[in-house]
């Protein structure tokens, strides 16, 4: 879920003459002293400025029209010719002599801050501003049909999680990725190519490049390192891929799902078969499937509203200590769906003001999906809240995956112990022991399942961006990647006229992905850290620090770190571990994965 708004994100300033990229310093060679003025001059402008391009923004993902639209187009161009302005100027700075590492280190996050840096060539900016909010307005307009009459985003992604008739699930993915994705291909390979002119001035080899050097490393360390991840997951998801398929023959037969090879990606309970739990009931094991609750059921007998879900969201947070939310956000946020006007359903979390004006942009509705996006999407408010502190340039998380881990992992202790406590599950309903495999099974619907696709749109993208898939080859290296990292195929054949890419919001919303296959690690070393403080001693995936005040205080002394310090002395500081590793993933799923090569034997496992 994308955090919407963050002052390294959408460092904004709205100024008659913005500081010119080209024009002459003050002396032959940049004095440190120059640098740190510099740095201090356009941290000021970017913090006061920034209020008037966010609320911009705001009001035209809550209210589409063409004139937000114009607006939205109006303020991100003067934002981008800002920070690119700043980020040239700050490569100048950046071999100053006498350079303290702070110093280093904010130059180097005011150059790399930009997601789509126009070039200096003139109207740039409002071309490639123009562009971006056309794809984003495209999206969120956007409709499929079910039986011929056409249903919502929002809508389409609930029913394609609830329907088990594969034509219907057929004709829902083909109309979305037809009707959502196909028309913005010509638009987005503008974008490409305006964006990649302007992180070569920059000093980047493209725009994949520059988005790869905020990691505190190496872009090609950074790319290494997300290889090395997945390697140590990957055997999991492919046990869990081959257990999936079989079930999905035993429901839909030959014709529908062979027994062998990929799986046909609308099957699988959700738009982009990126999370799977939706089809829990069709893989769910005997005897040991039946988890004795359904979340969405437990909301609905207690007469819950989206108001109350966030509430209880709150409820969480507050029980580590952190102070509640602000009226402010009661007040401004988007939890439903408005029925006057057309608006970008895709959840996400917003911080307006850099202080105390934070908000969340939804079109609840009441299911455990919902329940669980609103533990994650408050977990960016408390992340924005807690490093309010900071300096500009550092409100920010310490990389985006953590920003994105800190509401996964709170998400991971919805567990049946939270569930007692907040008064929504019965004690006496609560799975024994000889449930633990559907517990784990149907975590790993979502969390394993997701890993694959976590990785393979950032590099789809960085191979976009670096020219190595060609404007001609947009859609067949889309469905090799799928085919190659999920395992799964479109329902029907696919040409050059599509670009099923664009279906997801994060390619139009230009909201670089890998961020979620990092939170998906990071979530678990998070929630294993924190069990181990809070002295759980049962099986891990049952621990719930709910209430653990302790948890609380060491988890809010990272987050109020901010992008200050590199994103391993944040790790460190609530981990006690410097490495981003998949080895506490494995380690929570390992008697699934045991489990899950038992039910394989004798199949034909890989695709």
């Amino acid at each position: 879920m994308k955090i919407a708004i963050s002052i390294a994100a959408l460092a904004a300033a709205l100024v008659a003459s913005p500081v010119l990229a080209q024009q002459a310093l003050t002396t032959q060679q940049p004095t440190a002293a120059e640098a740190e003025s510099f740095l201090t001059k356009a941290e000021k402008a970017l913090f006061d400025q920034s209020l008037i391009s966010s609320r911009a923004a705001w009001i035209n993902a809550t209210y589409i029209t063409d004139d937000t639209d114009a607006l939205a187009s109006y303020f991100g161009a003067i934002d981008t010719t800002m920070r690119v302005d700043y980020a040239l100027e700050a490569a100048k700075f950046a071999t100053a002599p006498g350079l303290t590492e702070e110093t280093k280190r904010r130059l180097t996050l005011l150059r790399t801050a930009l997601t789509l840096p126009a070039p200096t060539t003139p109207g740039a900016s409002q071309e490639l501003n123009d562009l971006a909010t056309k794809l984003q307005s495209t999206y969120g307009k956007g409709k499929g049909t079910l039986n011929g009459q056409p249903i919502n985003g929002s809508d389409i992604e609930e029913k394609m999680g609830t329907d088990r008739n594969p034509d219907e699930l057929k004709e829902m993915w083909v109309s979305w990725h037809d009707n959502v994705g196909a028309p913005m291909r010509g638009d987005y390979a503008k974008l490409v190519t305006i964006a990649n002119q302007g992180a070569k001035e920059l000093g980047f080899a493209d725009t994949g490049a520059m988005w790869r050097s905020k990691y505190d490393m190496p872009a090609d360390d950074f790319a290494k390192l997300t290889d090395k991840i997945w390697a140590e997951v990957k055997p999991l998801y492919d046990d869990l891929h081959c257990y999936t398929r079989t079930k999905l023959n035993e429901k839909y037969g030959d014709a529908v799902q062979a027994k062998t090879g990929p799986i046909r990606a609308d099957l699988l309970g959700n738009m982009w078969a990126q999370e799977w739990g939706n089809i829990y009931d069709i893989v769910a094991p005997a005897g040991a499937g039946d988890l004795g609750y359904d979340i969405t059921d437990l909301l609905t007998a207690k007469n819950y509203d989206a108001i109350k879900m966030v509430k209880t969201g709150e409820g969480f947070y507050s029980s580590l200590g952190f102070a509640p939310l602000p009226q402010t956000f009661w007040d401004r946020s988007q939890i439903v769906k408005p029925r006057d006007r057309e608006v970008i359903c895709h959840a996400s979390a917003w911080d307006l003001d850099n202080k105390d004006d934070i908000r969340i942009k939804m079109c609840t509705k009441v299911n455990g999906d919902d329940f669980v996006t609103i533990h994650h999407e408050l977990g960016h408010n408390y992340y924005q809240r807690a490093y309010n502190i900071q300096k500009p340039l550092y409100l920010d998380g310490a990389n985006d995956g953590f920003h994105e881990a800190i509401g996964d992992f709170i998400a991971l202790s919805i567990t049946p112990d939270y569930l007692v406590k907040i008064g929504l599950l019965d004690p006496a309903k609560v799975p024994g022991t000889d449930k633990d495999l559907g517990l784990l099974l149907r975590q790993a619907m979502d969390k394993v399942a997701f890993l694959p696709f976590g990785l393979l749109i950032d590099k789809w993208r960085w191979g976009v961006f670096d020219g190595s898939i060609p404007e001609s080859k947009y859609e067949s290296t889309w469905t090799d990647l799928r085919r190659q990292y999920q395992g799964i195929v479109p329902p029907v054949s696919r040409d050059e006229t599509k670009f099923d890419a664009g279906a997801k919001f994060h390619i139009p919303g230009n909201t670089p992905y890998t961020r979620y296959f990092l939170a998906r690690v990071l979530q678990f070393q998070f929630y294993e850290a924190a069990c181990r403080q809070s002295g759980w001693k049962g099986p891990l995936h049952r621990c719930s620090f709910y209430g653990n005040k302790a948890v609380g205080e060491k988890l809010d002394a990272m987050l109020k770190m901010g992008a200050s310090k590199p994103w391993p002395d944040a790790l460190q500081a609530f981990t006690g571990s410097r490495e981003m590793s998949g080895k506490a993933l494995v380690n929570y799923f390992a008697p699934l994965q045991t489990w899950l090569k038992t039910q394989n034997k004798g199949k034909s496992c890989g695709w």
